[in-house]
């Protein structure tokens, strides 16, 4: 990893994903601190970042970098736990049925992620996936439910759902920069995830099992018994 991604690009992408996290324009606090249960969340996400190999927690601090180095290293550690938590806080409905469903869909999801241990690549699919299904659930089917006006979507899950079920569903008013906001977010934030340094054990391993089958298979023209 260059020395400019680890000093610059991951601390400033990261803390820019902390702070937008929490942003909500348009209400008189606009800035949301996340609950409890997105930090938990949050812890749950970095454990599986590093057991897939996607964050390599020793290329940021360890005894042979510098104090300096291990300093850096240490803010974009704690700079990645921030914004993960914060995206987890955006991605979350604020109340009702969503807001329960989401959270232990999540914790499920991520639960079966740390059992299953997927690789890199894996994981950082399933992540985009999770994120875009949210994003989608949260910023166009809810707040097309919540729009005062009466949209296309709303008219179209008032045909779908009775009035008693959308009352258990129903959020409040998003403005039109939130949805853009989190997009922007969102994307910044797995772009940053991508480029954290990952585990280079694996790359260690893979020649040296193809060495070890290349060995065992026999010669090109010989006999099977």
């Amino acid at each position: 990893m260059s020395p400019r991604r680890e000093a610059v690009f991951l601390p400033l992408a990261l803390l820019t994903v902390a702070l937008f996290g929490g942003l909500e324009p348009g209400r008189a606090a606009p800035f949301t601190a996340p609950p409890l249960f997105a930090l938990v969340l949050a812890v749950m996400l970095f454990a599986a970042l590093v057991r897939s190999g996607a964050l390599a927690p020793e290329r940021l601090v360890h005894d042979s970098r510098t104090s300096l180095a291990n300093a850096n290293g240490a803010v974009v550690m704690l700079a990645l736990f921030g914004a993960s938590t914060q995206v987890v806080n955006l991605l979350t409905p604020r109340s009702g049925l969503p807001l329960v469903a989401v959270n232990a869909f999540l914790f499920v999801l991520l639960l079966n992620t740390l059992v299953a241990a997927p690789d890199r690549v894996r994981l950082l699919r399933s992540l985009m996936v999770i994120c875009g299904s949210a994003f989608v659930l949260k910023f166009v089917i809810l707040a097309g439910l919540s729009d005062p006006e009466g949209g296309r979507t709303k008219r179209v899950l008032v045909a779908l759902f009775d009035a008693a079920t959308l009352g258990t569903i129903a959020q409040d008013p998003l403005t039109d920069i939130a949805g853009y906001l989190a997009f922007f977010t969102i994307v910044l934030y797995l772009v940053a995830v991508a480029a954290l340094p990952r585990a280079t054990y694996a790359l260690a391993v893979t020649p040296r099992l193809n060495a070890q089958l290349t060995q065992s298979l026999p010669p090109e023209g010989g006999s099977h018994r």
